[in-house]
């Protein structure tokens, strides 16, 4: 059966504050890196998942959707690609 490599994202919608990000933002500026603004804090998921493509993809879509992210206050996006052999 295939086997595929998931990356899922997960970020802040743009209309909820960044606390984390924030801090990152003051952290680097306090290091020197003044250039830098609008740090936004997220999460990176990988996962490996065996199936057909279609179904692995409606089945992570829906893991995103619902377990790995709050839709109410996050953005979402994955990709999948097959696994090498």
């Amino acid at each position: 059966m295939p086997q595929y490599n998931a990356k899922v994202y997960v970020t802040l919608k743009p209309s909820i504050l960044d606390p984390q990000g924030r801090t990152v933002e003051r952290a680097l500026s306090h290091l020197g890196q003044s250039n830098v603004s609008g740090v936004r804090v997220g999460k990176y998921i990988e996962l490996q998942l065996t199936g057909e493509r279609g179904d692995v993809e409606a089945q992570l879509k829906d893991m995103a959707e619902n377990v790995l992210s709050n839709p109410i206050m996050e953005d979402v996006k994955w990709e999948v690609e097959e696994a090498a052999q």
